[in-house]
């Protein structure tokens, strides 16, 4: 679509928004008595203010969570499988109220914010079939006497914590499998894209989840309300999508308890255009890899190996189409590129960039400035230092740092020089060169000739400092479950 958003409408998507802490079935004010404001980062106005948790309401959370863990944990699977059936329907039919608070609480275009429902709903249809495919196995003992059964069952109450960027399809990435596997939840969105969240509680409530099953909150203060979570022996896994530093201190936290984790953190991903590579099919990837969600994507390329054969090449033509994306406002027609998440982000990307431009690269790319908001020019960088931070440094936002290679392996070893490895991309039309790159990427996830990889269907997940354990794919509900084993004397 592509009417003008009116202001009486904006105000009427955030107004139907719930405001408030979602604890055992009941929406309720914040212990703290405060209130979070939520920001439109493309003119830095207050949207909307939502109810502050306190420690009382994480606690609330969990001990809903946890009395209602026995109960649903015997819940059909069938019947499991058709609340996320209906939630999934639900979320498409609502597409278009979900993109516009989307987009007023994150600043993406609209186009974006729809493509993120039709992912995050994806996850819903995915483990809403997972769920009656939970299997276990039966076997004579080696020595012939007796049996072995084993079983799979429902880890417990988890904790679930999700990062601004994808409000949504990040939500659901962990909600599915947790309702799919049997396990009840605490929720905690970041504060700055709260009304994404609050609004799928409402929809999971409408779509016949049990009051407790879910719980949502949000807190100014993340580290008050989730240490004592992590501390309870109510409390069996928590699952963490963010930066490196906040997962490495909740890693350490879970490490008294022994809890079950799952860390999908930060990403400083390579892209590499090899000799052969189809030029105009590698700046199309180019576009997809670094500019879906503004670059503000720990699947974002942040650092373009190009063979030295089409290096000017590739960038000249990834200038051009850098330089002509259309920034603005979200909500604005023909917008493709929408505001970093806030002021402290632009100064990183800032940052970034001068750092390079000091190490002698030269810069390309749109001339937008906006005059409110968080904006920053989608950019390209040429002849970049190999000791620039941003080449060290995850980006999170709209810049393309270029380097030159002529050999394949140095590349390969410049793509793996860093402590992250979450994904990388790679363009090639030989398939022998193919398979080697990507067995030789040190990554979780790999795009061979094409810029995107996430996809329900798939198992999401990196190694190293890009944190462990899968979302999504099959692999997804393991995460939720633990084998249990049983010796028959039969």
């Amino acid at each position: 679509m592509s009417a003008i958003i009116d202001i009486p409408r904006e105000r009427a998507a955030v107004a139907a928004v719930p405001k408030h802490a979602f604890i055992a079935g009941e929406w309720r004010e914040g212990s703290t008595g405060k209130t979070i404001a939520v920001e439109d980062p493309s003119t830095g106005e207050t949207i909307a203010e939502v109810a502050d948790s306190g420690v009382e309401d994480a606690l609330a959370a969990l001990t809903s969570a946890a009395d209602r863990q026995a109960e649903w944990a015997a819940w059909a699977p069938r019947e499991r499988g058709e609340i996320l059936r209906r939630a999934y329907e639900l979320l498409v039919a609502r597409t278009e109220e979900l993109a516009l608070v989307m987009t007023l609480e994150m600043g993406k275009p609209l186009a974006e914010s729809r493509g993120e429902i039709a992912y995050a709903a994806e996850f819903f249809r995915w483990f809403s079939e997972e769920a009656v495919r939970i299997d276990g196995s039966y076997s004579v003992a080696p020595n012939g006497k007796g049996r072995l059964l084993t079983m799979r069952q429902p880890v417990g109450p988890v904790l679930l914590i999700t990062p601004w960027n994808f409000p949504l399809a990040m939500g659901t990435r962990k909600i599915g499998p947790a309702v799919a596997a049997g396990c009840t939840m605490v929720v905690k969105p970041a504060k700055q894209t709260p009304l994404s969240m609050l609004t799928l509680a409402a929809i999971m409530e409408e779509a016949g989840l049990p009051k407790g099953v879910l719980n949502v909150f949000v807190s100014s203060s993340s580290a008050t309300t989730v240490e004592p979570l992590m501390s309870d022996p109510r409390l069996r896994k928590v699952s963490f999508t963010g930066s490196t530093e906040v997962g490495q201190t909740l890693v350490e936290q879970s490490a008294k308890r022994l809890l079950r984790v799952s860390m999908e953190l930060g990403g400083n991903a390579p892209f590499l255009v090899f000799a052969d590579a189809d030029v105009d099919a590698a700046v199309d990837g180019a576009m997809l890899a670094k500019m879906r969600n503004g670059g503000e994507a720990c699947t974002s390329a942040n650092r373009f190996y190009v063979h030295d054969a089409l290096h000017d090449t590739f960038v000249a033509k990834l200038t051009a189409r850098m330089a002509g994306l259309k920034v603005g406002r979200g909500v604005d027609p023909g917008v493709e590129v929408g505001p970093l998440i806030d002021d402290a982000q632009r100064g990183i990307v800032r940052e970034l960039v001068e750092d390079a431009l000091g190490r002698g690269a030269t810069t390309g790319g749109s001339d937008f400035s906006g005059e409110r908001g968080y904006f920053y020019a989608p950019t390209v960088l040429s002849e970049v230092a190999p000791d620039s931070r941003i080449l060290q440094e995850e980006i999170f936002g709209p810049v393309a740092p270029t380097v030159r290679f002529t050999d394949d392996d140095a590349a390969i070893a410049a793509a793996n020089s860093t402590d992250y490895g979450l994904v990388a991309y790679a363009y090639t039309r030989d398939t022998q060169r193919a398979f080697k790159v990507i067995e030789q990427l040190d990554s979780g996830m790999v795009g061979l000739n094409q810029g995107i990889v996430s996809n329900a269907a798939a198992p999401f997940g990196g190694v190293k400092l890009s944190g462990y354990g899968r979302e999504g794919g099959a692999e997804g509900i393991d995460e939720y479950l633990y084998t249990k084993y049983a010796g028959l004397n039969v």
